[in-house]
């Protein structure tokens, strides 16, 4: 499958919800998936389903909450505080892209045993 079309498709599995505004969709998805292709690209596109939520954007209390359902594979959620955007953007995504890497490897280990 042509890597550009993965990377369309893992795209369009992202659903971005709760106080990004809609000039911002774009670039979220740019942050997120300029890493997170090569992680996810051992399933089919419809095996995947994202969620990106802010919660009290521009407070204190802020949070960034990126939730990933894999087929086969338990619920990952990864959070950031980070008050600017980017910076938790690519906290959630890094932090992800580390829970499914060790979910993996964890399951390659007890398949190899």
């Amino acid at each position: 499958m042509d890597e550009r079309k993965l990377v369309s498709e893992f795209r369009d599995r992202l659903r971005v919800i709760a106080e990004f505004r809609e000039n911002e969709t774009e670039k979220v998805r740019d942050v997120l998936f300029g890493r997170l292709n090569s992680r996810l690209a051992r399933w089919e596109p419809s095996q995947v389903e994202l969620e990106l939520s802010v919660k009290e954007r521009g407070t204190h209390s802020q949070r960034m909450v990126l939730e990933c359902w894999i087929s086969g594979m338990p619920k990952f959620v990864a959070t950031s505080t980070e008050s600017e955007i980017d910076k938790g953007l690519v906290e959630v995504r890094d932090d992800l892209w580390n829970q499914i890497n060790r979910e993996v490897t964890k399951s390659e280990t007890a398949r190899n045993r």
